[in-house]
């Protein structure tokens, strides 16, 4: 919080105390189903006329960590990436034209306004990139299993302060997420580049390679820019509902990253390339989905 500079620290400290906001266990769908709302509309609304005034809330004793959805700024991003990966007339199926044109203009109009162009919140769809593994270690992992009105059950490497506030609870939550300090994501990134620049595992293209130098650089650019206090989450968000509970259990993405740069550091290849390959074999098909029809 107190990295927010005023109002907005009084109105963000006004916010994590307000009974309104939508409680950190409903957030995700929360922001979900504003944004399907938008987009199902006719014409839909590429992004929000206002900037969303909720936040993602995390108390940690007595510090209150506060993650801007920035909705709008996001939804700009969002859009620049769909248009430059799709045909203009696939786009125009989607987006009308007219719609199309004012969001690229209003985002022209906020950069000319010197407004920051880093969001809190970095997005991806149908599968985690693997440079998002890199600042976490398998200890920091929670993952909470649930349907509805049975609650959730924990698992055992989710450390207590992070999987809830007791055995159960009425609310259907399903969840894998990972939380670290901003001075371990840091660290971890910074450790590992030097690794991934000097090796070259995969096919030899960029997008071949277990971890793109280029993708963690941007990763860590992206950090750099936040509070050295502040904490990194990597939420698995809906791709939870992808998987069945076996197949969550049995994600250790985070932990065979590690140990694939740990093996590509010291030039165990075999054990590097066992790694790489378990961690293509898991997010294939997962990726795949993305065009099923």
């Amino acid at each position: 919080m107190t990295a927010f500079p005023e109002p907005a620290r009084t109105l963000w400290t006004a916010y994590a105390d307000s009974r309104r906001r939508p409680r950190r266990i409903h957030a995700l769908g929360v922001e979900h189903r504003e944004a399907a709302l938008r987009l199902i509309g006719s014409p839909p609304e590429v992004v929000p006329e206002q900037e969303s005034r909720d936040a993602y809330v995390r108390r940690v004793d007595d510090m209150i960590y506060v993650c801007p959805w920035g909705t709008r700024l996001r939804s700009w991003l969002a859009f620049e990436r769909f248009r430059s990966e799709q045909a203009a007339g696939i786009a125009a199926a989607f987006v009308p034209p007219p719609a199309a044109e004012r969001a690229v203009r209003d985002f022209e109009h906020w950069k000319q306004a010197g407004r920051s162009l880093r969001p809190h919140i970095l997005t991806s769809t149908w599968h985690v990139p693997p440079d998002w593994f890199v600042p976490f270690a398998r200890g920091e992992r929670c993952l909470m299993l649930g349907a509805p009105g049975t609650g959730y059950r924990r698992s055992a490497d989710a450390p207590e302060e992070l999987a809830g506030h007791g055995p159960a609870t009425a609310t259907p939550a399903r969840t894998l997420s990972y939380v670290t300090s901003m001075g371990e994501a840091r660290r971890r990134v910074a450790g590992a580049l030097p690794v991934v620049r000097e090796n070259d595992l995969g096919d030899g293209t960029e997008e071949g390679r277990l971890l793109p130098a280029g993708q963690l650089e941007t990763l860590g650019r992206w950090l750099d820019g936040f509070h050295p206090s502040a904490l990194v989450e990597l939420d698995y968000g809906g791709l939870v509902h992808l998987l069945d509970d076996r197949a969550l259990r049995a994600d250790e993405s985070v932990a065979e990253m590690t140990v694939a740069l740990t093996g590509m550091e010291r030039g165990e290849v075999e054990l590097t390339v066992a790694m790489y390959k378990r961690l293509l074999a898991r997010w294939r098909p997962i990726r795949a989905l993305e065009a099923a029809n």
